[in-house]
């Protein structure tokens, strides 16, 4: 996969803010490994606030626990970066929120952390509509933590579209 530039992400956030606001959809995002990158963003574009509900970085357990209701057994059986946590998260995100549509990312962007199981490059992003069921898949990306970030937040980007009508 081709790692985005800001340009491209850029034009991929102004095209999801007019989806979002022609579906009168908002949108909450989740976020661990991209640090909040994807409120940033989705804030870049102006008129954000029509269709941009809120964003929360959540890099520790505590935080994903308290501030998104992941449940510590998750944690403790499936670690951060698993389905079940990102789907948690996701969930959460639209329970304490006002959104009607959610992201949620969790990996490891190196360039430490990394396991055979959970390499370098490993992420989690879910996606919800309010009322709906979570989706979540896992990707592999390739590169510095940059290059895994950006990847990230393209792939966030791009799942959202999928779920609006």
């Amino acid at each position: 996969m081709p790692i985005p530039s800001d340009a491209q992400l850029r034009e991929q956030a102004d095209a999801l803010g007019e989806r979002l606001r022609a579906t009168r959809d908002h949108l909450v995002a989740a976020e661990s490994c991209t640090g909040g990158w994807i409120a940033k963003s989705l804030t870049d574009i102006a008129g954000s606030s029509d269709w941009f509900d809120c964003g929360m970085v959540v890099y520790s357990y505590e935080a994903k626990q308290g501030l998104l209701g992941v449940r510590p057994q998750t944690l403790e059986e499936h670690g951060a970066v698993s389905r079940e946590t990102a789907i948690e998260m996701v969930s959460g995100a639209l329970v304490h929120s006002g959104a009607s549509v959610a992201v949620a990312v969790t990996g490891i962007a190196g360039p430490g952390g990394g396991s055979p199981d959970k390499p370098v490059g490993t992420v989690w992003i879910a996606w919800k509509r309010r009322g709906g069921y979570a989706r979540a898949q896992v990707f592999h990306f390739d590169g510095d933590r940059e290059a895994v970030r950006r990847q990230t937040v393209g792939q966030a980007l791009a799942g959202i579209a999928e779920l609006l009508p």
